[in-house]
């Protein structure tokens, strides 16, 4: 017999469900390793804020049979999505963390991780694609291509990750997906094909048109089993058409197909349904070729359609390529690649953690080899042996219980001390995966808990969410003694100051908003210093010459040592060079990290008694602060690309506001009668904007950024960034 534990920070609820004698449960899912991975599929459903995924994953959970009923995001009925178990999620109606599920389809399994949108809450997005091995990538039929789309796709190449896409929406006005398919070619330079032609358009979506097939599916209410009929023939000719095309493009990457085409007469002869599906199978595998299909989450159009595409042309595990680094010799990383044999030794990585009442949960995806409850496993990263208390599959928010996990299988431990990215493997087995990318934040608060009754709970609460999320950083300032939290935009930090007080009745008081600023300099500067002090006994002396300039790596700091023979011994070079990491973590200017600046050293003079790491270390700041001051310095701002989507009537203001906020708008798309801008704004000027935007278009108007780059601030906030630091060490030192 199996338990089901419910919810991921609520109370505990136990559900039985019934597992026969070949371990199948009353699901009809087989919860551990004897499936075989030939018939498993990981996917990720990704896509820009507001795309569809979750009400996608709804309908996919539902025409499983995984769920009884269907609820919409947002819905009315109070309950929600699924997929959406948080209950700061069915309030915004937005993804803020990735949830996963399990589903079957016919004879095969798929794991299903449905990620954000909104580009404050990427790190979810990055952990999940770091263990998928497809995805599917969403898009609107209205809007196309938008800024998070660009995101996801740049993840997606990342990691390698093949995809089909979704063209969503359709039912909507101004839906077109030939457009959509253009921009994905142009816009992110994918060989985009379609699989599939629309029956009707907007209101009048009716079904859609198979190419490889070459049948018409009619979805009639909820969804139920699609009507296949043949293509009416006022669409013969476009089909005809796209089915041409669809060939031809898959051709161009298909060896096989191509002699095929050759050999028998095409286009007077089409390639049948089995030749042609294998085509497209190795073509998207490969990563050459994407295959795009199309229809309405929301009105039941497509979906089932879509499971018979990521079936048919996603790769199961054992069909994607999987490297570890073997470290079991010193200093020698070898490259190794793991095979999906449940007899091998365990490899699996921990993607993601989450902390609820009764422990820290880690997600796993088991690579190699089988995860057996008991089991000894060691965690390479950390060097630590533990032993597998509790193993679980996840259904959104619920667990069911598992005795083993297979390879190729997401799973989930309780109770094991471990940071998100390591690897777990054999006690024999020193193999360790590559980590996944975690963006640097672009936006901090200072924050503090409303009574001194809150604070153990205010540190519990501070410490999970940085175990939770690598892109939330945690820092207390030595001057002013606060505590500053790190994070990807408004958002981001607003969720967890609200998830602080509805999980760990911690009421807090928050901050101005502060940006990343960065110093820098703009010419090389130069310096000649000397570190002197005498008060008895033994004294201090250093002196350094040398100067600063621009880095020829961008950002990046280096440090340079051009010292010419034994006039600074190599031991006070070290200090020399602890002495700049310390400058460059504090500027002269602001107070804020120092970025682009190569520092050398060509000479210098020691004493042979007053000299010593101290001294050199002293001296390097006052050096370092010379060269500062000779370079022409300046500070640099965040510069955030802004994408605004809005109705065309409310143009004017909208325009009016981003020139306000000292933006540029870079390019303007028309879809219909909605209007897309791309903007450059400065991060300091976005706060508020949200709140703005919706009075400005009466709440029709959506807007998300992401960061772009660092650029000078104007001479104006120059002197008003030094005025207001300048006052702020005045009080410190009162």
């Amino acid at each position: 017999m199996t338990s089901f534990l419910t919810s991921r920070f609520g109370g505990l609820a136990l559900r039985n469900v019934m597992t026969n004698r070949n371990g199948i449960n009353s699901f009809g899912l087989r919860c551990f390793s004897t499936n075989s991975v030939n018939g498993l599929r990981n996917i990720g459903i990704s896509a820009h804020i507001d795309s569809g995924k979750t009400t996608l994953t709804e309908r996919i959970l539902f025409y499983t049979g995984r769920i009884k009923e269907i609820h919409e995001v947002r819905g009315k009925d109070g309950v929600g999505a699924k997929m959406d178990s948080m209950d700061l999620e069915r309030e915004k109606g937005i993804t803020i963390q990735s949830a996963a599920t399990y589903c079957k389809w016919g004879e095969n399994h798929i794991n299903i991780i449905d990620t954000p949108g909104h580009v404050d809450f990427t790190i979810e997005v990055e952990r999940a694609l770091r263990v998928l091995d497809g995805a599917v990538l969403v898009m609107c039929g209205v809007s196309g291509v938008q800024s998070q789309t660009i995101t996801v796709d740049r993840q997606m190449r990342r990691y390698n990750v093949p995809r089909v896409v979704f063209i969503n929406k359709l039912d909507r006005t101004g839906a077109n997906p030939w457009n959509v398919i253009e921009q994905l070619r142009k816009k992110l330079n994918l060989n985009a094909v379609a699989l599939q032609v629309p029956i009707g358009k907007e209101s009048n979506l009716e079904g859609i048109i198979d190419l490889v097939s070459e049948k018409a599916m009619t979805f009639g209410e909820k969804g139920s089993a699609p009507i296949i009929e043949d293509v009416p023939s006022n669409f013969i000719e476009l089909v005809k058409e796209k089915k041409i095309e669809l060939v031809e493009t898959i051709a161009n990457d298909d060896d096989e197909l191509g002699e095929w085409m050759i050999e028998n007469d095409f286009p007077n002869n089409m390639p049948d349904e089995k030749t042609l599906t294998a085509a497209i199978r190795r073509t998207t595998i490969a990563r050459k070729v994407v295959p795009v299909m199309m229809g309405s989450a929301f009105k039941n159009t497509g979906v089932q359609p879509l499971l018979d595409g990521v079936i048919k042309y996603l790769p199961s595990p054992n069909e994607k390529k999987i490297i570890a680094l073997d470290t079991s010799v010193k200093d020698k990383e070898t490259e190794v690649e793991l095979d999906s044999d449940p007899k091998k030794p365990f490899v699996g990585l921990a993607f993601k953690l989450e902390e609820g009442r009764f422990g820290q949960l880690t997600y796993m995806r088991v690579y190699q080899g089988t995860l057996k409850r008991g089991d000894m496993i060691k965690n390479v990263n950390l060097g630590k042996t533990i032993k597998v208390p509790r193993l679980v599959r996840m259904h959104a928010s619920e667990m069911e219980e598992v005795s083993e996990v297979g390879p190729g299988e997401i799973c989930a431990m309780f109770g094991v001390d471990c940071y998100s990215g390591n690897t777990f493997t054999h006690q024999n087995c020193s193999y360790t995966m590559t980590s996944m990318h975690v963006p640097e934040p672009v936006m901090s608060l200072s924050i503090q808990p409303k009574s001194k009754d809150g604070q153990a709970n205010f540190s519990k609460a501070l410490s999970k969410f940085q175990k939770e999320d690598p892109t939330f950083r945690v820092k207390s300032d030595q001057e002013s003694g606060q505590i500053i939290i790190s994070g990807m935009g408004e958002l981001h930090l607003e969720i967890y100051i609200e998830r602080m007080k509805r999980e760990y009745g911690v009421e807090t008081i928050v901050g101005k908003p502060l940006v990343a600023y960065r110093e820098t300099i703009q010419q090389r500067g130069d310096y000649n210093f000397t570190h002197r002090k005498q008060s008895g006994g033994q004294g201090q002396y250093a002196k350094m010459i040398g100067f600063a300039e621009q880095s020829e790596n961008g950002l990046e700091n280096e440090f340079v040592n051009d010292v010419i023979g034994t006039a600074i011994p190599p031991n006070f070079i070290e200090a020399i060079k602890k002495g700049f990491k310390d400058c460059i973590d504090k500027g002269p200017l602001i107070g804020h990290p120092v970025v682009g600046v190569k520092f050398v050293v060509t000479d210098g003079a020691t004493h042979s008694v007053d000299s010593s790491e101290l001294a050199f270390r002293i001296a390097t700041a006052g050096a370092f602060k010379e060269s500062f001051e000779d370079g022409d310095p300046t500070i640099l701002e965040p510069i955030m690309k802004v994408e605004i989507s809005l109705p065309q009537e409310f143009q004017g203001t909208v325009i009016s506001g981003v020139n306000r906020r000292k933006g540029a708008i870079v390019n303007t798309t028309t879809q219909g009668e909605s209007l897309t801008f791309e903007c450059e704004v400065p991060l300091n000027n976005m706060f508020g904007y949200s709140t703005e935007l919706r009075s400005m278009t009466q709440g029709k108007g959506e807007f998300s950024m992401e960061y772009l780059k660092h650029t000078n601030v104007s001479r104006e906030l120059f002197n008003t960034l030094l005025e207001e630091y300048k006052k702020k060490r005045q009080e410190e030192n009162k």
